[in-house]
């Protein structure tokens, strides 16, 4: 079964940049390459503030892309909801990143009323190998 997908790639990008102006402080780095109902393919470009000692992408940076990306496979599933919020969220890092763009490719496992459970894989651009793997629940608000 074919579902609807809530938004289209401009309706995200203008809903991001309205509501959520924070992601754009270091410039155009978070873009949504792809959106589906209840998926998501997220790009962060790299920007020097991501780095930490080592030279490799911080953990904050990498959960940040992960969240970002969950909410808006949420979205594109439910709709402009602006305060469903994460509940939950653990992530594994599983290899060092280089210093360059990622790729977070969300998609949930359930989508209830009140609340719903997905989960990010991260890669390195042009690097099929998984840098991390993040699991999360997001709360829905009620109508």
């Amino acid at each position: 079964m074919n579902q609807s997908v809530a938004f289209t790639l401009d309706d995200i990008d203008a809903f991001l940049r309205r509501d959520f102006p924070q992601l754009y402080v270091h410039g155009e780095i978070f873009s949504v390459l792809e959106i589906g109902h209840g998926t998501c393919r997220m790009r962060m470009d790299y920007h020097e503030s991501q780095l930490r000692p080592g030279g490799t992408i911080s953990g904050p940076s990498m959960m940040a892309l992960a969240d970002v990306g969950l909410y808006v496979a949420l979205l594109g599933a439910i709709g402009e909801v602006p305060l469903a919020v994460t509940t939950n969220f653990s992530i594994n890092f599983l290899k060092k990143p280089d210093p360059c763009p990622m790729i977070a490719e969300c998609r949930y496992l359930k989508i209830g009323k009140r609340l719903a459970v997905g989960e990010a894989n991260l890669f390195s651009a042009g690097n099929d190998g998984l840098v991390a793997h993040v699991t999360a629940t997001y709360s829905v608000p009620a109508a």
